[in-house]
Formats: structure tokens, sequence, C-alpha cells
């Protein structure tokens, strides 16, 4: 699978990083969105809050100084000194309506939490408080002080003032009776907070139940920042109602509808996508506009590139540009210009080294097997004595010299071979049995065993005449690097649909070195005679035929070298084509 192009690999990359910004750009608005309207609405509930408080200390204060005015005046003293409930009732009811016109409780009770007479408001639906006759003597160690406080009675609740009323006694002031006054927590109490603090609602709880709420339904939990009643969401804030001693004795809460606010938020999110969207379209839309401005001049470069690869190195990049890009494309020529030039030196330089190679080669190889021919047609000319034997020695050391110069000039011809020839289906076992007829061993190297294990039915199509010449180079050159007794072994066998031939003698091996070079052309190492082309024209036919020669690494002495040929002729037919 190709890799994407540079341009979408960097509309890619401003992409994503154009998405997580302005994604984490939106997401951080929507937070602070979200964070300031929560802290507003917990403002809202805090001012609800606040708004109880003032009406509960407005009325609070209304009935403290209420009663504190009853506690002091002396009509009410002489009245409770004559301990008849009646005449309490009569004067305590009487000052009652003319100080205070709240509907509130007023209760007259004992030291010890009895009660005397109930008046205002409450009436008798307030009455009797039994917890009065508990609570009194422990509130009264804050006497002569007003305490006040939340209460409980008969599952309602109160806000309750305890004021003492004292009279002078021999020992000092003495506590005569106790003033009870307050008000109902209830549902017109909750509803009068709802209606000033203008959409919150209150719930006040005590014993662990609802008694004053603005609700319709009640939740069951109020834990946690926000409740959920019906199909609305609330955000709520409780507070502790604490009772005469300090402690609490019940709870209110405060809830603020949040159905405006998520309406608010969820059209506020709404946006914040719809103009997501369009940011990142309008990015995403400059991004490839950018991306196409920086990478067609990139393409052009590469295209420029590819045709100096192909060879076409008079090609030249117009890109009309004064940036970098501009600068850039003008080294680019700079270079294919240098590159043309010195690739025009360097072939005219390797032509003439080429040129120099060969002729001192070519000058150097003949001149033995010409010395030979030139000395024996010499012998023959001047001396007519020789006997048979003698004259077919040098005849024979002639037509040995000339076989050795065609042989070279062949080789010659190789390199600058054109034309393929016909292909055509082979025992393997002939081809390389009529290369070792082909060889004309030494005198040093007579002694040599050439051994061939081939089986006979393998058979392969390819041109014959260059491959007998492969396995000629190859048997000869292992020939010469054998000593005198030494062996050539010649094996194939088949794997993969292809036959490998094994090539091993047990002479001299090779260096690393020589390994290296070894199918270069013109290369030739300890040799008496050759071009250096033999393992170099050896491999291109092989190659060329769709196989491979290489040469193996050998624990024992001596070289070994692999023949790699299709044992189908499909490749043979396609190498010829293409030749």
């Amino acid at each position: 699978m190709s890799r994407p192009s540079l341009l979408w690999r960097v509309l890619f990359a401003t992409s994503a990083a154009t998405v997580i910004l302005f994604g984490a750009t939106a997401y951080l608005i929507a937070q602070f969105a979200v964070r300031n309207t929560q802290q507003s609405v917990q403002e809202e509930v805090r001012l609800s809050l606040r708004d109880f408080e003032f009406l509960w200390h407005t009325r609070a204060e209304s009935l403290e100084r209420a009663s504190e005015l009853l506690s002091t005046m002396s009509d009410v003293r002489g009245a409770f000194k004559t301990g008849d409930a009646a005449t309490i009732r009569d004067t305590a009811s009487d000052l009652w309506s003319r100080v205070s016109r709240e509907d509130a409780v007023f209760l007259v009770v004992d030291p010890l939490g009895r009660v005397i007479a109930s008046l205002g408001g409450g009436g008798a639906s307030a009455q009797p408080f039994p917890g009065l006759a508990l609570a009194i003597p422990r509130a009264s160690l804050g006497f002569p002080k007003q305490v006040a406080g939340f209460t409980v009675e008969s599952g309602r609740l109160y806000y309750t003032i305890l004021t003492p009323v004292y009279v002078d006694s021999a020992s000092g002031p003495a506590l005569l009776n106790i003033l009870v006054t307050g008000f109902e927590v209830n549902d017109q109490f909750a509803g009068s907070l709802a209606e000033a603090s203008e959409g919150s609602d209150f719930l006040f709880s005590a014993g662990g139940r609802a008694v004053a709420t603005t609700l319709h339904a009640v939740p069951p939990s109020l834990a946690g920042s926000s409740v959920e009643i019906g199909d609305t969401r609330y955000a709520l804030l409780t507070e502790p109602l604490l009772d005469l001693f300090g402690k609490p004795a019940g709870s209110l809460t405060v809830l603020r509808s949040l159905a405006a606010t998520d309406r608010h938020l969820s059209e506020l999110r709404g946006r914040i996508a719809l103009i997501l969207v369009f940011a990142i379209l309008m990015a995403l839309l400059v991004s490839y506009a950018l991306a196409r401005h920086i990478i067609d001049p990139i393409h052009r470069l590469d295209a420029a590139a590819a045709e100096i690869s192909r060879g076409n190195y008079g090609y030249r990049l117009d890109i009309g540009r004064d940036d970098e890009l501009g600068r850039l494309a003008r080294t680019f020529n700079a270079m294919s210009d240098s590159i043309q030039q010195a690739r025009k030196e360097l072939i005219t330089q390797e032509r003439l080294n080429t040129i120099g190679r060969l002729s001192s080669s070519i000058v150097h190889d003949l001149r033995n097997p010409l010395a030979a021919i030139y000395g024996g047609a010499e012998m023959l000319a001047d001396n007519e004595n020789l006997s048979p034997p003698q004259s077919r020695r040098l005849a024979l050391s002639i037509y040995r010299a000339s076989r050795h110069v065609l042989e070279m000039l062949r080789d010659l011809t190789d390199t600058v071979r054109g034309k393929a020839e016909p292909i055509e289906t082979c025992h393997l076992l002939d081809i390389v049995e009529a290369a070792r007829g082909l060889i004309v061993q030494p005198p040093e190297a007579q002694r040599t065993e050439i051994q061939i294990d081939i089986p006979a039915e393998y058979e392969l199509p390819l041109e014959r005449s260059r491959m007998e010449r492969v396995f000629l180079n190859l048997i000869s050159n292992s020939l010469e690097a054998t000593p005198d007794g030494g062996l050539v072994r010649i094996s194939a066998r088949e794997e993969e649909g292809a036959y490998l031939i094994q090539i091993d003698d047990n002479g001299s091996g090779i260096s690393e070195e020589v390994r290296k070079q070894l199918f270069l052309p013109f290369f030739s190492h300890g040799k008496r005679s050759g071009l250096g082309l033999g393992l170099a024209l050896s491999r291109q036919t092989v190659l060329d035929h769709g196989g491979q020669l290489w040469v193996g690494e050998k624990d024992t002495p001596g070289a070994r070298f692999f023949v790699r040929l299709p044992a189908s002729g499909h490749a043979a037919r396609e190498a010829a084509h293409v030749a």
C-alpha cells in the first residue's frame, strides 16, 4: 500500500492540529460558560438565602421588640403577679394586640415551662408545647437575655423567642414568668420567601421530613449541588436551622430551577458547535490552499529530480518565485548544470580510461599468443628440415594460440553484443559437457579432475551458446585456480521451480578484497591471460535468462560458485523479448 502524498500528509497534520486547537478552545469556552452560569445560579441561590435571612430577621426582630416591650410594662408584671390565668390572659391579650400586628404565637409560661395563657395568631392550634417544659430550664441559663431559635412542636416548625419577665424581690430580681413568642414556618411563610426571591423555591425540613415547601413535589434526597425533580433540574443550597441551644433543629434548602440555564447552555453549545464546524472548514480550506502553495513547487522539484534520475540531465525547473522555494529551484538548476557538465567530463574521461585499459589489456593479452603464432610460423618458414612430429607440435601450438586469440576477441565482441540468440530447450547436462569439451587444459592442469553430477532429465529453455560460455568461464577459472591433481566438481539440484548449479574446486579460494570486485568488468586476479570480462559477462548472461550468479561462502579451501536458472522458460523468453 503506497504512502499518502506529502500534500495529504500536510493537510492531515494541519487539519488534526486545527481540530484539536479549535476543539480545545470550544471545550474551554463551553466549560467557562458552564462554570460562570453555575456560579451565577449559585449566587442567586445565596441571594435567595439572604432574602430568607432578611425576612426572618425582620419578623424575629419585630417579635423580639414586642416581647421585650411587654416584659418591661408594669401592667403586665402586675397581672403576672396575680397568678390568675384569666387576668394574665386579658391583660396580655390587650397589650399584645397593641404592640404586635404579627400573626404569631404568644404564650405565657411559668419558670417550669407550664403554659399559663395562650394568645396570638397561633391560638389553640399552637398549644400545648410539651417540649417547653424540658427546654425552658436549659434555656433559662441564658437569661436575662432573650433566647431564640427553631423548635419543633407537634410536627410543626416554629421560630421561638423566650423573653424572661423579672420582678424585684428582697433577694434581688426574681424570674416571674416567661413570654414565649414566635411564628410558624409553614407553606405560607415559604411562599412569601419565594415571592421575595423572585424565582427560588424553599424547602424546610425537620425530623427527616418536609414541613413547608413551595415545590410541587419533594425529592427523596437533597445530596449534592443539584437535584432533579420531575423533568426539571434544580441547583440547591442547604443551611441548618439552629434550635434554642445552638444545635440543628432542621434545615432550609433553597432551590433554583436550572431549566432556563440548561436551555441557555444548550443553545450556547449549539452555537459553539456551529462556530467550531465553520471555523474548522475555513481552517481546512486555508490549510489546503497553503499546502498547495507550498507542496506544488515541491512536487515539481520531485518530478525534476525524477527526470534527472532517469538520465534527463538537460531538464530544468522554472518555479517563478522569489521565496525560499524559488531559491531552491535555482539551486536545483545550478546543481543540474553541474551534474550535466560533470557527467560529460566523466563520460569523456571514462571513455579514455576504458580505451586505455582495453588497449593495454588487449596488447598485454595478445602479446603471448601472437608471439607463439609468430614464432611457430617463423620456424615453419625458415626450417625446412623439421620432422613431421616437430611440424605437428608447431602447428598445434599455432592452433592453440589462434584459438586463444579468437576467444579473447569473442569476449570483446560480447561486451557490445546487442542481438539475442534464439531460445531452445536444452538438457543442462549437455550444456555443461559441451563447455567442458571446449576447454584446452594447459600442461600443468592436465591431471586436474572434472566431475559432473547433473541428472540427465534436467532441461530448460535458454540461449545455448551464451550459456556454454558461462560454464566455460566458470570451469576455466576453477581449473586455473586448482593445483595439479586437484578436483573441480559440478553438481545440480532442483529447488523451488529452479535449477541450482554448484561449481566447487579445492584451489586457493577467493579473498574478501577480490570477492567485492569479482563481477566488475576488466577486473582480473591471478590469471595468466584474459580481459577480465569473463565473470561480468557470465553474470549478465545469467541475469538475462532470469537467473542469478554469485560466489558462495565455503568453510573448506577453494571457491564455490552458484548459478540459479528458472526451470520454466517464461523468464528466459521474457529476457530474450526485452533484449
